[in-house]
């Protein structure tokens, strides 16, 4: 059975219509806190019915103390739910906003942007939490910054300023310290967007050399109005839809936390957990300090609401990952298997498959039969058999073909070797060297592209454990092998270590097997398998 986060809207028999709720904000005192009222505030205000019994308020007053929200949850009852999803209006449960806020809280802002206000949920919470904090409620519907005013006047909170505008184009005054900005972007698909508002997305995007797609919905434009607003050290704390984690419109999200908004965490609810009351999605609540660029990504899956916690938690996702992944959501799902003190090997390094030559009758040799310059000859691992008959180590080039690898521009060369390689290179037309798939698509037809030599090589094609042999002679690789490099200067006792727990540890199960029982682990595949963390490689022995 599915796990509801959201607590069932309370009945007020007492609020019947819109106009009845303002006037409840009313008697309130709305009208005298948060700053100048809007012209749409003020013309609700004229509209609202008859006052409501005074008992009627001191319940929501009382209520209110106790940090519920019977405002919201009457305007929740009153409003069909298709009226509340064109407007983006889902409100956030009290078990997302409690932690989202305590994150934002320990970061020590001197001011709280509520984006988004709504009935004023996340407001009332840092107001009751932390009530020398200010707070700048922002909602582009009035009757939800009257409610937010409301809210905020009966817990007797006095630093707040509630503006009934667009946040993705308000304009705020210079605080001196840290802000926090925090909230539910409303969720609005692009189709519902004004031509206007998504010129203004596309200009915004190209001033910080981004590129908004055009099916970004109002939740995206949120995170890149934030990166606008804020300055460098600021924070937020959103929760939205976690789709943007793979669709192509949420390129714009990602870049922003690698780039931006600093991304400090992501928390993908498990999609068992109904976040949001009426409406089905997967819940992601994401972390981030403007002005930084993300070194790392702490990443987890929560299964169950109760299992939030601190916010600061999960497991870090470097960033070369995350900027070579397309889809986001996988990499917070494979963390579910690793143990304590492990990591991904793809977040120590990069798992790349050797070299295509396109033509191996004539870029690989045995001996150097054309007169080449040496230095355009390449001891290689061609074979995979090579790296099994080496077993841990790879310590010598003795025995092993030699890959031809031209520089693309062959003007580098002196006088005399650019004659013996002219010569090769016209034999190599004649067998169709420079035709077919793979020399179309380099820049040079001539050069292969050796990557550098790997230090650790590994199989990844057999009836076997892959082979993991640290590359001490400096052999290149082709295809037949994946190369492991390090994202950051690891010393020469981790990289032993690494390979030696790789071979002690992975198993044909952990690959894909194909008919006749081949296992293969394509380079993401191997990228996935749990090695110790960093500490544990470099600790002395």
């Amino acid at each position: 059975m599915a796990t509801s986060a959201y607590e069932r809207v309370e009945k007020h028999e007492g609020i019947a219509s819109e106009a009845q709720l303002v006037r409840v904000a009313v008697q309130l005192n709305a009208h005298r806190l948060g700053g100048p009222l809007s012209t749409a505030e003020l013309a609700l205000i004229r509209k609202a019915s008859a006052p409501l019994p005074r008992t009627v308020i001191e319940e929501m007053r009382a209520s209110i103390k106790k940090g519920r929200d019977p405002l919201g949850a009457a305007l929740y009852s009153l409003r069909p739910g298709p009226i509340r999803r064109t407007l983006g209006a889902v409100y956030t449960p009290a078990v997302l906003i409690r932690p989202m806020v305590k994150w934002v809280l320990e970061q020590k802002p001197e001011t709280v942007i509520d984006a988004g206000t709504g009935s004023g949920r996340f407001s009332l919470e840092v107001a009751r939490r932390s009530p020398g904090t200010s707070i700048i409620a922002v909602d582009s519907d009035p009757l939800a910054t009257l409610m937010t005013r409301a809210m905020l006047a009966a817990i007797g909170h006095r630093r707040a300023t509630v503006l009934n505008q667009d946040f993705t184009r308000v304009a705020l005054a210079p605080t001196s310290g840290r802000t926090a900005f925090i909230g539910n972007p409303p969720y609005v698909r692009h189709h519902q967007l004004s031509p206007t508002l998504k010129a203004w997305a596309q200009t915004t995007g190209r001033k910080l050399n981004l590129t908004v797609s055009g099916l970004a919905g109002l939740h995206a434009y949120f995170f890149l109005a934030t990166a606008v607003l804020g300055r460098p050290d600021d924070v937020g704390c959103f929760v939205t839809s976690a789709e943007w984690l793979d669709v192509n419109y949420g390129a714009i999200i990602r870049q922003l936390l690698l780039d931006g908004l600093g991304g400090q965490s992501i928390h993908v609810l498990d999609s068992t957990i109904e976040a949001f009351d009426d409406t089905a999605t997967t819940a992601a609540i994401t972390c981030f300090r403007v002005g930084t660029r993300a070194r790392s990504i702490r990443l987890r899956t929560v299964k169950a609401v109760e299992d939030i916690g601190t916010l600061s938690e999960g497991k870090p996702v470097a960033r070369e990952r995350l900027q070579e992944a397309r889809r986001w959501t996988p990499l917070v799902r494979t963390r579910r298997d690793i143990p304590s003190g492990y990591i991904e090997l793809g977040e120590l390094c990069r798992v790349h498959r050797g070299q295509v030559t396109g033509r191996n009758a004539v870029w690989i040799t045995t001996g150097n039969e054309h007169g080449l310059p040496e230095h355009v000859l390449y001891a290689t691992i061609t074979k995979a058999r090579e790296l099994f008959k080496a077993g841990a180590v790879l310590e010598s080039l003795i025995g092993l073909r030699r890959v031809i690898d031209l520089p693309e521009d062959l003007d580098e060369l002196d006088d005399e070797d650019r004659r013996i390689v002219d010569r090769f290179l016209r034999k190599a037309k004649e067998q169709g060297a420079n035709i077919g798939y793979v020399a179309e698509s380099r820049r040079a037809w001539w050069a292969v592209g050796l990557r550098k030599a790997a230090p650790i090589l590994a199989t990844y094609m057999a009836r076997r454990p892959p082979a993991f042999v640290r590359n001490l002679a400096g052999a290149r690789h082709v295809n037949i092998a994946h190369g492991l490099y390090p994202r950051i200067e690891l010393p020469a006792q981790a990289l032993d270590r690494l390979a030696d727990e790789l071979r002690g540890s992975i198993t044909v199960a952990q690959g894909r097997t194909y008919a006749g029982g081949l296992t293969k682990f394509e380079p993401k595949e191997m990228e996935r398998l749990p090695v110790p963390d960093l500490p544990q490689l470099i600790a002395a022995p």
